[in-house]
């Protein structure tokens, strides 16, 4: 482990991944001491790992807390890579697995929670179903999953239809240039919100979505709409309401989903498990985690008390 951009705190890791120059980075904070095991937190597009308050949060309760930034995202990004860029959320595997076995087997944590935000919500649940069998974690929690298409039936539909066959022969096509800057602005300090991290590896505008990638995306949804099994039980965090499709910032932002539909999350969140406990936190951004403080503390006080139970 070597010392990380976030501080002295956390220490980074290099994790070497299959096919070519193509690597994760696991981020760590101790817990002094780890008595309740560690937490494993995957991000979302166009995101990486900054939110140290939620760091801070677990390990005070005495979880030593890990995050993965995947691989061409946020730290593992290399230069000549695509951001942000697969033709299968399968590849993301490789490197959960490979902090998994940190996690387990070097460090010696017989508990493992593993938490995941909008994409990183979808893949963690695909991750954990085909896992199931090996009894790698003890319990998920989904911040704000990614769980559907957040556009109307035609696009959901007819539209993906069109991806799957656009991204098996033109997969770095460009379908969109980004996801537009209101939800950027929302939470950016030189904007209107209270945090400050990278815009190189974070662009307040994302980056653009590729054809290849969405269809990813989209044949990952339809997986989990067929019903998963991860095995375990299943914490699901949503905002109270939506506000989609706003082409510039108004206070409406601070207070909804901009990025997803949360009646999706409501909908498909059953077919993650057979555990599944589905909580909206009204007045919530798309990460809740970094929305107001009121709302940020009722969404940490949710997972602190769905992991006091299990």
């Amino acid at each position: 482990m070597t010392a990380d951009v976030l501080g002295t705190d956390y220490e980074t890791r290099t994790l070497p991944l299959g096919g070519g120059d193509v690597s994760a980075t696991l981020v760590r904070r101790r817990a002094q001491p780890a008595t309740r095991g560690a937490v494993l937190y995957v991000h979302g597009f166009a995101d990486y790992f900054f939110q140290t308050h939620v760091a801070e949060h677990f390990t005070a309760r005495g979880f030593d807390f890990y995050a993965i930034d995947l691989r061409a995202y946020g730290r593992s990004l290399k230069p000549g890579q695509t951001a942000n860029f697969v033709t299968d959320l399968a590849e993301h595997f490789e490197e959960i697995d490979a902090a998994a076995r940190v996690i387990r087997e070097e460090d010696g944590h017989r508990r493992l929670v593993a938490m995941g935000h909008s994409t990183g919500g979808l893949i963690a649940g695909l991750w954990a179903h085909e896992r199931r069998a090996d009894d790698v974690i003890d319990a998920l929690v989904l911040n704000s999953p990614w769980l559907d298409l957040a556009e109307p039936w035609i696009t959901r539909t007819v539209g993906t239809a069109l991806v799957r066959g656009i991204g098996r022969v033109a997969p770095r096509l460009v379908l969109k240039k980004g996801l537009g800057p209101v939800y950027g602005e929302s939470i950016h300090a030189d904007h209107h919100g209270e945090w400050d991290f990278d815009t190189t590896w974070k662009p307040i505008d994302a980056f653009p979505v590729l054809a290849g990638w969405l269809r990813a995306v989209r044949r990952g949804h339809a997986r989990l709409h067929r019903g998963l099994d991860v095995g375990v039980p299943v914490l699901v965090l949503r905002s109270g309401r939506s506000h989609l499709h706003a082409k510039r910032w108004t206070p409406e932002a601070m207070t909804a989903d901009t990025v997803l539909d949360v009646e999706h999350m409501r909908r498909w969140a059953p077919k993650i498990g057979r555990d599944v406990t589905v909580v909206r936190v009204d007045n919530g951004m798309h990460d809740l985690f970094l929305s107001a403080a009121s709302v940020r503390e009722r969404a940490l006080a949710e997972i602190d008390e769905f992991l006091d139970r299990i």
